[in-house]
This record gives C-alpha cells, structure tokens and sequence, in this order.
C-alpha cells in the first residue's frame, strides 16, 4: 500500500485525495458522485508510462473489476477478488526501461481503486 501511496503523492497527489475523499464520504453513491473525480484520476495518472504499461498488459482485469463496481455499486468490498487478480497481473508486467519507477514500487499499485478495497 505503501508503494501505491507513494506514486499516487508524487504524480497525482491532488487528484487521488479528493477522489478517495469522495468516495470516503459517499460510500453507496460513489460511482455516480465521484464519476468526474475519477476521471480526473485517470487524466492523471494516464500520463504516466509505467501506469500505461500496467493498463495495457493488464486491461482485463481492470475491466473486470472496474464492471464489478458498476454491478456492486452498493457494496464495492464484494470485489475484492477482483482487486486481488488485477494487482497480481500488475506484479507480472515487464517494467524494465519503463519509466523511472522500480518494478517493487509498483506491486501493490491502485491508482484507481477505492482506499477501502486494496
């Protein structure tokens, strides 16, 4: 969680703050009220070629989780397994020359997940 902290603060720290504060603070509405937050999340953290790496090797499982949410909207926890399978795709992508971030920095990344689901 640490690692995942830290290149959210040092890329997108403004973003992510009031993304996970939305979200704290709407936990049944989130999808719908925090929607624009996220997207700025995403306008963020887009940027970034390491974050780029993970979303292309691992899209499926982002994907996934990202429809569990929708269907779950009401209890995101239901999709942990979902969290769990896409953070163990991200531990297999190839970093090497991606970025300047070390492949341990990255294992337990979440960017764009909830605080409460990692």
């Amino acid at each position: 969680m640490q690692a995942a902290m830290d290149i959210t603060s040092k890329y997108c720290h403004k973003e992510m703050e009031a993304y996970g504060s939305c979200v704290a603070s709407n936990p049944s509405t989130w999808q719908q009220n925090c929607h624009e937050l996220k997207m700025k999340v995403a306008q963020c953290t887009s940027s970034h070629p390491v974050i780029q790496k993970i979303r292309q090797d691992c899209s499926k499982e982002f994907v996934e989780f990202e429809r569990c949410l929708r269907e779950n909207q009401d209890k995101p926890t239901s999709c942990s397994p979902h969290v769990a399978r896409f953070l163990g795709c991200a531990e297999t992508v190839d970093l090497s020359g991606v970025g300047n971030l070390s492949h341990s920095q990255i294992l337990n990344w979440n960017v764009l997940l909830p605080h409460n689901l990692s």
